[in-house]
């Protein structure tokens, strides 16, 4: 094929937006992501602006700039506020204390000690964003201008080589390349099946003649996983240049982006980038003067769990009940509107720009033989540095929780991991040195997923674990196939039958029958991984099952059928508060004499405990 000539010079766009940048002056880069917007990000940002009004007190500088940017991933410490020429990095701001930052640090020079991150391990200050070791130990490639552009301005995105790969792409003018590129990169999938990607393109782009479409997958359900929003809240630009590359790539048209209707911010400014990205013929008919047209629009989905299935999603933009289809034929095939259908999530999309600038030799570099690239995981949990992180694949679990997530909070011994999501498997100490890749981790009974990973300390009750995701993917589900339907209700039943103490052992063997029912026969993943908690735990913490069953004892003390509260006599000063707070009359007994609980009443609801002020109700 032969080359095609631009009408936009996207070298001399990068150096205008550079230049755009430059004469910001002073850049204050402050998070205005969904968790530090929650945090009061928005008073933070109007009172710099309106102290930044008398630009005539600031020195080296004249002018400051105040950027909103999307998510830094640090969210624990919001709201936070980078000033890259001062070398610093402020946590936990708030409104009051912006006065204080600009006085002392911007004007005279002086940082901010009690604004700085502290070291949980060594209790010292640190300064720098890089130094920070939930940074220092991350490399970032998709996430990698999150936090440090204003994710509403097309300028700044540029500025960072936003439209560069679609611009060699679209000069080069071949479209096999570009899936070979790909391919060579070894990128899978990001949004839980690890599919290669490359592959997925190259069977798109065989269904030659017609319509085609490029499909985003943003419907992040997971709960505590804000991967995808985090991209599209900042970095919006970087997703819509992927999906015009493979949209190119396959001879697409057309595109759209599901997301939820519960992420309003990425929305925003997703249309916004949008917009401007069609001003100035990023997007739209004829991109850059070439023969290549491509239009994206915004679906808003309504938060069923299982529009994150290919198929369920296609039949939710089609106006109907997102319920999955039956698969083959699959969408590269018979997909959208019954049109040959690329579907790929927000980091997978977010990759190819990177990979294209890069090659793919660079990107191959990173992670193991079978998993290549990096991976962005959503850190929750027990864990003292929660948060959004990117790191090569095969990083261990080990060094994501230890030296990116600073360790366990409170100094609890470390318990267990639950990994991918409600449909992921909890791993245990014995697997912290297991590498993070596809492979290994369905080896050992879990899953990459989405990358949800919560950790759980000693206290943690690992039966309510998989009662808990056992009662989110039943809700979840659609209803559509009995082994899921059916399935999940029944192993749910089990579950919450062993957490109340009444569990027999033969339950474990029925409990163990339906899982791999249910994961053999359902439609679609959501019932495929559904019984994942349940075997894992099974298989790693089954003594806790017995316990729950044979000694009708709760080993973490956390399950409340198996609790007893007793009045300690000794402490009991006959006050009667206990008495007047038990919303059962539970707990008998005379003024100034000691009280005792009616076992047979009681529900244990605790109000007793956190009401008595001498400290004599305990719980056994």
């Amino acid at each position: 094929m032969e080359k095609t000539s631009l009408s936009i010079d996207i070298n001399e766009e990068q150096k205008k937006a550079q230049e755009i940048v430059k004469n910001q002056g002073l850049r204050v880069l402050v998070c205005a992501g969904t968790g530090c917007v929650a945090n009061g990000a928005l008073g933070v940002i109007e009172r710099f602006k309106e102290l930044g009004a008398d630009v005539s007190v600031l020195t080296d500088y004249d002018k400051m700039t105040i950027v909103p940017t999307g998510c830094h991933g640090f969210c624990e410490q919001g709201v936070l506020v980078i000033i890259p020429d001062k070398h610093v990095t402020y946590v936990k701001v708030r409104y009051k204390d912006v006065e204080e930052i600009y006085e002392s640090h911007i004007r005279n020079g002086n940082p901010v000690e009690r604004l700085l991150y502290t070291d949980p391990n060594t209790n010292e200050h640190i300064h720098k964003n890089e130094e920070i070791n939930f940074y220092a130990k991350q490399t970032r490639t998709a996430l990698a201008n999150c936090g440090h552009i204003n994710a509403e301005c097309l300028d700044e995105a540029i500025a960072v080589r936003g439209y560069e790969a679609l611009a060699n792409v679209l000069e080069e003018n071949n479209p096999d390349n570009v899936i070979e590129t790909i391919e060579k990169s070894g990128l899978r999938g990001r949004g839980g099946g690890g599919f290669p990607t490359g592959k997925k393109w190259r069977f798109t782009a065989a269904n030659k003649g017609g319509k085609s479409y490029v499909v985003c997958n943003g419907d992040e359900g997971d709960p505590g996983a804000f991967m995808d929003r985090s991209i599209m809240e900042g970095d919006p630009h970087k997703l819509l240049e992927g999906m015009a590359i493979a949209a190119f790539a396959i001879g697409a048209d057309e595109g759209y982006i599901y997301v939820r209707a519960e992420y309003p911010l990425a929305i925003k400014r997703l249309r916004k980038a949008i917009k401007d990205a069609e001003e100035r013929n990023f997007l739209g008919k004829n991109i850059m003067g070439s023969n290549f047209s491509f239009t994206i629009h915004i679906k808003e989905g309504a938060g069923a769990f299982v529009c994150g299935e290919e198929t369920a999603l296609i039949a939710s933009i089609e106006g109907e009940r997102g319920m999955p289809r039956p698969k083959p034929p699959f969408p590269a095939n018979k997909g959208l509107f019954g049109r040959p259908t690329l579907i790929n999530n927000v980091e997978t999309l977010a990759n190819v720009p990177v990979i294209m600038l890069n090659g793919a030799d660079w990107f191959a570099k990173m992670g193991t033989e079978t998993s290549k690239g990096t991976k962005t995981f959503a850190l929750t949990g027990e864990v003292n540095n929660t948060g959004l992180i990117e790191v090569p694949m095969g990083t261990t679990l080990r060094e994501i929780i230890f030296d990116i997530g600073g360790g366990i909070r409170g100094g609890k011994k470390f318990k267990a991991v639950q990994i991918g999501g409600p449909s992921g498997g909890c791993l245990t100490e014995e697997h912290l040195d297991l590498p993070m890749d596809y492979d290994s981790l369905i080896k050992a009974g879990a899953m990459v997923g989405s990358g949800g990973l919560v950790v759980m300390a000693e206290d943690t009750c690992m039966v309510e674990v998989a009662r808990f995701f056992m009662n989110f993917t039943k809700n979840e589900s659609c209803g559509k196939c009995v082994p899921c339907r059916e399935g999940t209700k029944n192993m749910l039943k089990i579950l919450e039958k062993i957490v109340a103490g009444k569990g027999e052992l033969s339950d474990l063997d029925l409990l163990e029958e339906l899982a791999h029912t249910v994961k053999d026969g359902s439609l679609c993943g959501l019932g495929k991984t559904a019984p994942n908690p349940v075997l894992s735990t099974l298989k790693y913490f089954r003594d806790e099952y017995i316990a729950h069953i044979v000694d009708k004892k709760c080993p973490a003390g956390v399950c409340t059928a198996m609790k007893t509260i007793v009045i300690n006599e000794e402490k009991c000063k006959g006050c009667t508060k206990c008495a007047r707070t038990c919303p059962v009359g539970a707990i008998e007994g005379t003024v100034k004499q000691p009280h005792h609980i009616s076992q047979d009443k009681c529900i244990k609801c605790e109000a007793c405990l956190n009401s008595c002020p001498f400290k004599a109700i305990e719980l056994k």
